[in-house]
């Protein structure tokens, strides 16, 4: 990375810092400078003591110093402990609002990068990145680093500067001293460069076996999984599996390690051998008389503390620029753009509740892909319509859905509703228009009716209403606390569970509530029984109303609910029309997947 990047990193890391997190950095640059420079305090005034004490001075001299020195660090400490508890309470808040910004920015970019999985791997790599301690966090890290170090050279600096003008310390020394601190600073950050990159080439490589493990344990945590690992005896074999890719990790951690260390121990010998000089500096300049007692004591411990600052404020900057390659990649993910054309022009409103929806030789490839998954779909349908949609695993059926919600856009073509092409509409308006289940939803462990309404408020008169017509009204009312029962465990342990034939009737209920023209149904009776199922399409007409219900199904028995009936293979609209026109074509596809399906009801 050239400088120039790494300035601008620098510079919007910065700018970021102080923008999102004020309170937090501010707490931070004035707690470490406070903790940075108590320290020196004790120093100064020690060597005026021991100086006092020498020298025969009054009592009252030597009390003044003690004094002085009890006064100002306990008045600096108790400054510093309030600051430091402010600190840490918006740092408990930064961390809440950086572990959340990851899903916002989830939200907020278009589908087709959701489903990318080279996003997802990068989500994961930096959001791991910043819980081990790099991204932001490093950044913050590095920024108390910094601020104390350059604290401790100031007071350091202001506390030796006379050594230097001693004129019984020939000047060979002074410049040995300084020739020796300036090979090792040398030496320091050619290491710590070198142990930089070995790091970043290792976290590198274990991006994907990271993402290996922390599914595996996820998976294997998971009470839903606790049943398949007691009947199968999975254990020993899940136990296993876990140490083989560990054992790996760490043989490779093992060697990394030794690599670095063969880097850090000629610093460390170095270093070793400055501090042993500059003590011996001092003794020389003490038995010339050069300096008094209380002197070597303060020079002794303010030039090794000048030292060691100055080797770790080269530590610093190396991992600062270390961390901005991680840096780079954190901003990378939040700067994933939102392609998908945002129009502008509000739904239509009709009185006459009149809507249609065209499909317009529409063709759609998904990215990074080369095969079509939907090839010239030409349909049209009205509000108040009943669509059936039907075809084999991989026809084009959800694609179809997907690009009617506009969760992706047409490849080739476009899909119009009312006349208009619906990326010309505003997202969040065109939006509203569908109420929609998918076959693979999600339900959030909140009261059932926020779930059903997707909202802290609701009308719970509504959501009971849209339950009943969903089938859940017989398990709503064994529940006591009705609408406000919390679904699952995970919010309130005095949720409750529910089976997957449920979930998908409470997900049926949410589509309802929203009131929306069109209702899009992908296998919503998937994980029903069939008992329930018959129950769902026996009330399929008052369910949906006069609305337009698009449906996507296996299960053909369903389509005879439907006034049109469409059949999707390989991508494209092979047949179109009713139950009786379709089946009535011996040849067609409908015929083909009815009797296959037939065949398993007769005998």
């Amino acid at each position: 990375m050239k400088l120039r990047d790494h300035f601008q990193i620098f510079r919007r890391a910065a700018k970021f810092t102080f923008s999102t997190n004020r309170k937090y950095t501010v707490l931070l640059i004035v707690n470490t400078v406070l903790s940075s420079i108590i320290g020196y305090v004790p120093i100064y005034f020690s060597a005026k003591v021991i100086d006092s004490l020498v020298a025969k001075s009054s009592i009252e001299t030597v009390i003044l110093y003690v004094a002085l020195t009890v006064g100002i660090v306990f008045a600096v400490n108790l400054l510093n402990t309030y600051i430091a508890s402010e600190k840490n309470v918006a740092y408990s808040a930064m961390w809440r609002n950086e572990d959340w910004s990851y899903s916002e920015k989830a939200m907020q970019m278009a589908y087709e990068s959701i489903e990318n999985p080279d996003v997802t791997k990068l989500r994961y790599r930096v959001r791991r990145e910043s819980q081990t301690g790099f991204n932001l966090f490093f950044l913050y890290h590095n920024i108390e680093q910094f601020t104390a170090q350059i604290t401790k050279i100031i007071a350091s600096v202001v506390l030796t500067v006379s050594f230097f003008a001693i004129s019984s310390v020939p000047i060979v020394f002074k410049l040995s001293i300084v020739a020796g601190l300036v090979i090792t600073l040398l030496i320091q950050m050619y290491a710590t460069k070198r142990t930089n990159n070995l790091e970043r080439d290792f976290n590198a490589s274990s991006v994907d076996m990271n993402i290996i493990s922390e599914h595996f344990l996820n998976y294997i945590e998971h009470y839903e999984a606790g049943k398949d690992i007691r009947l199968y005896s999975m254990g020993d074999f899940l136990g296993d599996s876990y140490i083989t890719l560990e054992r790996d990790y760490y043989e490779r951690a093992l060697k990394n390690s030794y690599k670095k260390a063969a880097w850090t121990l000629p610093v460390t010998i170095l270093n070793t051998v400055l501090k042993f000089g500059i003590y011996a500096v001092l003794i020389y300049a003490a038995l010339k008389g050069g300096i008094t007692v209380g002197s070597i004591a303060k020079y002794v411990t303010c030039i090794m503390l000048l030292v060691e600052t100055l080797i770790n404020i080269v530590t610093t900057t190396q991992q600062a620029l270390y961390n901005n390659h991680y840096l780079k990649r954190y901003f990378s993910y939040f700067d994933i753009p939102n392609n998908m054309y945002q129009g502008s022009l509000t739904v239509e409103k009709r009185d006459d509740n009149e809507y249609y929806v065209e499909f317009r030789n529409v063709s759609f490839k998904y990215p990074n892909t080369e095969a079509y998954a939907l090839r010239n779909v030409n349909l049209k349908f009205k509000i108040g319509e009943k669509l059936a949609i039907v075809g084999m695993n991989g026809s084009g059926k959800t694609t179809f859905i997907k690009l009617l919600c506009r969760l992706y856009d047409p490849t080739e073509g476009e899909i119009l509703l009312n006349g208009v092409n619906i990326q010309k509409y505003d997202y969040d308006e065109y939006m509203s228009v569908f109420s929609v289940v998918f076959q693979d939803f999600s339900l959030f462990s909140f009261k059932i009716g926020e779930v059903v309404a997707s909202s802290k408020t609701f009308d719970e008169n509504k959501v009971r209403e849209c339950l009943v017509k969903a089938n859940f009204g017989d398990r709503l009312h064994e529940m006591p606390e009705g609408v406000h029962t919390y679904l699952y465990k995970g919010y309130d342990q005095s949720g409750i569970e529910i089976s997957g034939g449920e979930a998908q009737k409470i997900a049926l209920a949410r589509a309802l509530y929203k009131d929306s023209p069109f209702i899009l149904l992908d296998e919503p009776t998937a994980a029903l029984d069939p008992i329930s199922e018959y129950e769902v399409y026996s009330n399929f007409n008052a369910i949906s109303g006069d609305k337009t219900t698009v449906y996507i199904s296996h299960r053909l028995a369903s389509c005879r609910f439907c006034n049109k009936i469409v059949v999707f293979d390989d991508g494209k609209i092979v047949q179109h029309g009713s139950h009786e026109e379709l089946l009535s074509d011996v040849n067609g596809k409908y015929h083909e997947l009815w009797n296959a399906q037939a065949q398993y009801y007769t005998t």
